[in-house]
């Protein structure tokens, strides 16, 4: 089956997103509040997921939607509506065939509010459901730091086309690796299509640039590998980390980045190696913080599997209860990696 259809929007979805994202990036007031799980949300956060859920419902109106964020909050709090749907109302691709691929702009606050809260399925196996992650690495994108505009469609719980926004990354797939978000060329959309490979291209404000094929780099010599971290210590272990870089005899220090920006660095083959250890028995990975990166890195030639070497499985509600951890490696290494993180952990 062709997924043309739901891969254009998708690409178009999350560019016009962008263009909010990084309105609010540039300013300091980001509007940020505290989520019931004390994590952060700010106003890019709805306002993102108002305009790629209003486009998804435009082109596909029967599909469910697993969205992070919901609109409780705003109906309590009118002015913050209000802020976020000025930027919604201006946040448009300047391609008026683009725009209209979309269907347009949002009507009004309560159509903005009415598509933020479409994001509430549970998940599971059955049917089209879509995983979306309006701005992931929250915490970066409040530092300045690197963020990603995360969009993945699952089919019977198999994710079919991935889609990440990464307007800080460099647009040049063989620039090397770095959390650094200064200078000219940055803003790249990565996307896949299961059994289509992998591409990137340039982020633009109107319609689709031209797409280029990536593939994870050939790692030799597994001691001159990059790893790809997350910089908060509470969402991968950092210690653990260290001790299967060393046990790898890799020497090379980690490059800490946040969000799925991790995943299209290394699809890319601008880093190696992408590990999220677990911090804690009970923790849970949301299926929006993995299911498009995870595409993305296997259509480009890499290998994805949790901790004890499973395949993530996105098929069993919001999250992704039966995994633990993420290895992300290209497929030669991932057997002597995933090896490593076995002892490590395994040892504790």
């Amino acid at each position: 089956m062709s997924y043309t259809h739901e891969l254009h929007t998708a690409l178009l979805a999350v560019q016009r997103a962008t263009l909010l994202t990084q309105t609010v990036f540039h300013t300091n007031a980001k509007g940020t509040l505290s989520k019931d799980d004390h994590s952060p949300v700010t106003i890019g956060d709805f306002g993102a997921q108002a305009l790629i859920i209003a486009a998804i419902r435009h082109n596909f109106p029967n599909d469910e939607i697993v969205g992070e964020e919901e609109a409780a909050t705003l109906r309590e709090n009118t002015s913050l509506a209000e802020q976020i749907f000025s930027l919604v109302k201006q946040s448009k691709l300047d391609d008026a065939e683009a725009e209209s691929q979309l269907g347009g702009p949002v009507k009004d606050v309560e159509a903005m509010l009415v598509a933020i809260d479409a994001g509430k399925s549970n998940g599971g196996n059955k049917g089209r459901i879509w995983a979306l992650d309006p701005v992931d690495g929250t915490k970066g994108f409040l530092r300045g730091g690197q963020y990603a505009v995360c969009l993945a469609l699952m089919v019977d719980g198999d994710v079919k086309v991935g889609v990440l926004g990464c307007p800080n990354l460099p647009v040049d797939d063989a620039a090397p690796i770095s959390a650094d978000v200064g200078g000219e060329g940055k803003g790249v959309l990565f996307a896949a299509v299961q059994g289509e490979g992998a591409t990137s291209r340039p982020l633009t404000k109107g319609a689709l640039a031209q797409e280029k094929k990536i593939g994870m780099k050939g790692v030799g010599d597994i001691t001159q590998a990059t790893f790809c971290e997350s910089v908060e210590a509470g969402h991968s272990s950092h210690g653990d980390q260290a001790e299967i870089a060393k046990r790898l005899g890799i020497t090379k220090e980690s490059v800490r980045m946040d969000s799925q920006a991790k995943y299209g660095s290394i699809a890319r083959g601008a880093g190696d190696l992408y590990l999220r250890l677990p911090v804690r028995k009970d923790y849970e990975e949301k299926i929006w913080d993995h299911a498009a990166g995870d595409l993305i890195v296997r259509e480009a030639g890499g290998e994805v599997t949790d901790a004890e070497g499973k395949r993530l499985d996105f098929g069993v509600g919001r999250t992704l209860k039966r995994n633990k951890g993420v290895v992300a490696t290209p497929k030669a290494v991932h057997g002597a990696v995933l090896k490593v993180v076995k002892e490590v952990l395994g040892s504790k």
